[in-house]
């Protein structure tokens, strides 16, 4: 099967069709192209629906967005739930639910996006970890959810999508120290020697933390600041922003 233009990177989930969108594909122009997917960052708004109806069709469902705030608070999405809670924009950094007609979508342009799937249990998640998030917990959380759910974390497989590398996340020393007092597998340096954070290797050590092996964990997603087909808002503050989605298979 030939890869759609929108789909630039398709890890492989069981019980799960995930994917994480690329810049190609969409219809918005510079400095938005093309494939911008957030209402929030000054794009044409109706590019955006136009992109996000693109992604729908995609992926094969109506799709559910949050409102990021950078927090570590998940929504659950469960079967037989409220009807239409999916359809109000909730504040949370993650999405977690075991229904078969919706998908799970998460907003990124640096940070880590995080899909996982329970395929046993029927459970998918999806998560954004960005630095307050990730020392926040939000991948523990999401996982916590997700065994609310019925799912085992040890069973749990999950995806770690495109974000920027611990090559090029130079921060404030007395900002790397905090961080991997919490987390210590972030800790790195730039190719000057400088101060760096290495949020991929942090959400994977994260999410061993939460029961997951190793072995169950892609983490060989390109940094997003060195490859020009995602977004980066380290390489321009004013750009678009990429999605991870993810939908339960067979459904």
């Amino acid at each position: 099967m030939t890869q759609s233009p929108i789909s630039a990177r398709a890890p492989r989930l069981r019980g799960a069709r995930a994917l994480f969108t690329g810049r190609a594909g969409g219809v918005s122009a510079a400095p938005f192209d093309s494939l911008n997917l957030a209402r929030h960052v000054g794009d044409d708004p109706e590019a955006v629906e136009a992109n996000r109806a693109l992604l729908a069709r995609e992926i094969g469902l109506p799709l559910v967005f949050v409102e990021q705030v950078h927090s570590a608070d998940v929504l659950v999405l469960r079967s037989g739930g409220a009807r239409g809670e999916e359809s109000s924009i909730a504040t949370a950094d993650a999405l977690v639910t075991d229904r078969t007609d919706i998908a799970l979508a998460i907003m990124v342009a640096d940070c880590v996006p995080v899909l996982l799937s329970d395929p046993v249990a029927g459970v998918i998640g999806a998560a954004h970890a960005g630095r307050r998030g990730l020392l926040g917990g939000v991948l523990e959380a999401t996982a916590a959810a997700m065994a609310a759910l019925g799912a085992d974390p040890a069973r749990t497989e999950a995806a770690i999508g495109p974000a920027v590398c611990g090559r090029c996340y130079e921060v404030p020393e007395a900002m790397q120290e905090e961080a991997v007092a919490a987390l210590p597998a972030a800790r790195s340096t730039t190719r000057s020697g400088t101060p760096a954070l290495d949020l991929p290797a942090g959400a994977a050590a994260a999410l061993v933390r939460a029961g997951l092996a190793p072995e169950r964990i892609d983490a060989g997603a390109p940094c997003t600041l060195e490859d020009e087909r995602w977004f980066s808002y380290r390489r321009s503050a004013r750009t678009g922003r990429f999605v991870g989605a993810i939908r339960r298979a067979g459904t």
